[in-house]
């Protein structure tokens, strides 16, 4: 009886095999994909693809890839173009959008086939890639925001490491404190992120966007005020880089990074890009992973969010085979001991399982951090409404960050323009 349980399994074990590979085996396919990341990211996702190919007979599979601006500038000309790729990664913050706008297939029918196994994995991952009842997205890995604290750094300064629950004035102090002690920036940029206003107001007890996302979802500006006064605070005393002074790093590798080089002492960073900055700056560096700071009595600004999803857009013309390739990044043992929880950690239970044993420093600091936040974190919110990437574009990056950063208009003033702005951008989702 054992052995012909055995020998069932590896009946089914075969037979899995044989039905993935008969996707593309009979006649040559090709198929396009595409994503962003550092190279950390490129190199493992290539070895996946390559190892794909290899199994698969009679496929080729094309692929492109870029950093998070350039990628988004890219995907959306070819968009317009109706000239996608077949297999996309795409963001939390752009999911609803491009849902709505019919760019997207749902991955349901693919569930319910079992041609993307999601037996193993949590139904409230698979609600964050959910829009209007239809899963658009499946999560590639879990993540948060994170700062990277350099350990060393803060010995040098005599900075003790913060509480988990610091708060933003804790930060302005210890940043201050390390600036004076080491001559260098506490942090050269980040505080302004896009996703830094959002958290601001999650730790206020409110959403960036109302419900139906046709408007602000709070009313009170002044913790947005208060959070850019300090911001420029910090900026007249040095801890903080300069718009002028930072530039260069924005879009920069890892190894440019001023936490690789030493000119800041901590990082602002979601958990699953940290491999590449850990990586390249070196065994002899000494760094932590660290909760956002939070307001005054507020709640947690952290949350845990999918890291990117992998989406099937409307137009690909194999979508059995994008759902396979999915498949794989989602519940292969062998292609995620290359992708390593680079993208986040696993959403499948049996490959997390897998995983741990054989995590290195930077990747069991990353399960660890997370674990932590998952006890003391707060309700990931909706996907951003429709509309986002154009206040993104359009008006919070150049109407409100440049001006109040550049000091060409007052704070306050910034603000209000950007709830302005920002609301007559919503509005057109309201529901008539």
């Amino acid at each position: 009886m054992k052995s012909s349980k055995i020998s069932i399994t590896l009946l089914l074990a075969l037979l899995i095999t044989l039905l993935s590979a008969a996707v593309v085996q009979g006649q040559d396919k090709t198929m396009y994909v595409e994503w962003w990341g550092s190279q950390s990211r490129h190199d493992r996702t290539i070895k996946v693809i390559e190892d794909y190919e290899a199994a698969h007979p009679g496929l080729d599979i094309t692929y492109e890839f870029a950093n998070f601006n350039d990628y988004w500038t890219k995907l959306n000309t070819q968009a317009a173009g109706s000239q996608l790729p077949c297999v996309m990664q795409q963001d939390y913050a752009y999911l609803a959008e491009w849902s709505k706008r019919g760019l997207l297939a749902p991955l349901d029918p693919f569930f319910e086939s079992k041609a993307i196994d999601v037996s193993n994995v949590a139904k409230s991952i698979l609600d964050s890639g959910t829009v209007d009842g239809k899963v658009y997205g499946l999560s590639l890995g879990t993540n948060s925001q994170s700062f990277i604290l350099d350990v060393d750094a803060f010995a040098k300064a005599g900075v003790d490491l913060p509480a988990a629950d610091w708060t933003w004035k804790d930060f302005e102090s210890i940043a201050m404190k390390l600036h004076e002690k080491l001559g260098i920036w506490a942090m050269s940029y980040g505080l302004e992120d896009v996703q830094m206003w959002k958290s601001l107001y999650l730790g206020n007890g409110a959403n960036a966007f109302s419900p139906d996302g046709s408007a602000l979802g709070y009313t009170d500006d002044k913790p947005l005020v208060d959070y850019y006064k300090m911001i420029l605070r910090l900026e007249d005393a040095g801890a903080i880089g300069t718009p002028d002074e930072t530039a260069e790093f924005v879009n920069g590798s890892p190894e440019s990074s001023p936490l690789v080089t030493g000119k800041e002492a901590m990082r602002y960073q979601w958990s699953n890009q940290v491999v590449a900055i850990w990586n390249a700056a070196g065994n002899s560096r000494h760094f932590k992973l660290w909760p956002l700071p939070r307001l005054e009595g507020g709640k947690p600004e952290n949350y845990l969010k999918p890291s990117m999803f992998f989406s099937i857009t409307a137009g690909c013309a194999t979508p059995d085979l994008a759902a396979d390739f999915i498949n794989t990044f989602t519940n292969s043992l062998e292609a995620n001991d290359v992708l390593n929880a680079e993208r986040g950690v696993p959403i499948s239970s049996v490959v997390r399982d897998h995983l741990q044993p054989k995590l290195d420093s930077v990747g069991q600091a990353t399960f660890d951090f997370l674990a932590a936040i998952e006890k003391d974190s707060s309700p990931v919110p909706p996907p951003d409404p429709k509309g986002f990437n154009d206040i993104l574009t359009n008006v919070y990056t150049p109407l409100f960050i440049q001006p109040v950063m550049y000091k060409q208009v007052s704070i306050e003033d910034g603000v209000a323009t950007l709830r302005k702005e920002a609301e007559a951008i919503l509005v057109t989702n309201k529901s008539s």
